[in-house]
């Protein structure tokens, strides 16, 4: 027999974990389905200092470890499984990961985006050790360093000059003569007298033990090499949303986020709600995240009360 729940949440980062929380506390019995690679992006993160009400800060795992902990404590079911399809052509919702089958009444979507990586050496090894995709989680770390930013969009641009407020300089590394960001962002950074940029030139290496130390440098056009000495690697060349499950199914951006109908979170099928990164190209932060994954756990409620009362 297919195990039928009120609330299935995909997704076990804050988004997930906040909706499991308040879908529990609503005694709506939720299941979440944390995937193979729990906690999202927070897992990738050493220290995070500016999630409210932890004034010391804390790992970013350990976080991670404390949102199961409370879900769990109110009754989330918790299945460390990825889930392979979804059918959400009728209610209740399939959902299968491997052999499990559930039905869901609603189902909350917080499967987050992925940052786009180099994949070059010493990328992985030193990830949380020099190397980072994000500039607001970790860019206080690097007071008074030089920093590489890799990247030639509207998020590099952002991220270099956020950096600058941390860094004695910040140089971007991008693989064209030209940038492909919008002229307001372009001038900023061009104008700040703490921000170079490398032209026609690729990162074929993160070098360093413990910590990064340097970047290796190809230059496109000529194909010379040099080694660029630097504290700090922040990769800004995009995120991809983890929507693949749902693509056809649910109304996504030109970007292939999840579209929701501000201010709630309701997606273009009835029942199905999104929440987190999954739906958020701007802010990208876990306190936003666990916000949106509040608001899905109340709007997944809210339907199920007007389904009751025979008004959805």
């Amino acid at each position: 027999m297919v195990d039928e729940r009120s609330t299935v949440i995909l997704g076990s980062g804050p988004a997930g974990y906040t909706a499991a929380l308040y879908a529990a506390r609503a005694n709506l019995r939720p299941l979440l389905v944390k995937g193979l690679e729990a906690g999202g992006q927070l897992m990738l993160t050493t220290d995070v200092e500016n999630y409210p009400g932890f004034p010391d800060g804390i790992l970013g795992p350990e976080l991670m470890d404390a949102f199961e902990k409370q879900a769990a404590r109110f009754e989330t079911d918790i299945v460390a499984q990825s889930v392979t399809r979804v059918d959400l052509s009728d209610r209740p919702f399939g959902v299968w990961a491997g052999d499990l089958e559930w039905q869901a009444r609603t189902l909350i979507l917080a499967t987050g985006a992925s940052a786009r990586w180099l994949g070059v050496p010493g990328e992985e090894t030193l990830r949380g050790r020099g190397v980072s995709a994000c500039a607001t989680c970790d860019g206080f770390f690097f007071r008074d360093r030089a920093l590489v930013v890799v990247g030639g969009g509207d998020t590099a641009m952002e991220e270099a000059t956020f950096l600058t407020k941390f860094a004695s300089t910040v140089t971007i590394v991008h693989r064209r003569d030209e940038f492909r960001a919008s002229k307001i962002m372009q001038e900023r950074v061009l104008s700040n007298p703490k921000i170079r940029v490398t032209w026609d030139t690729v990162v074929e290496e993160i070098v360093g033990d413990s910590a990064v130390t340097a970047v290796r440098l190809r230059n496109v056009a000529t194909g010379a090499t040099s080694e660029h000495p630097t504290d700090g690697v922040f990769v800004a060349i995009g995120h991809t949303p983890n929507t693949d499950l749902v693509k056809g199914q649910l109304e996504l951006t030109d970007s292939g986020y999840v579209l929701v109908q501000e201010p709630t979170t309701k997606t273009s099928v009835p029942g199905v709600f999104a929440a987190g990164d999954v739906t958020d190209l701007i802010y990208r932060q876990a306190v936003t995240a666990a916000g949106q994954g509040c608001k899905a756990a109340i709007d997944a409620e809210r339907f199920l009360e007007e389904q009751a009362h025979g008004t959805g």
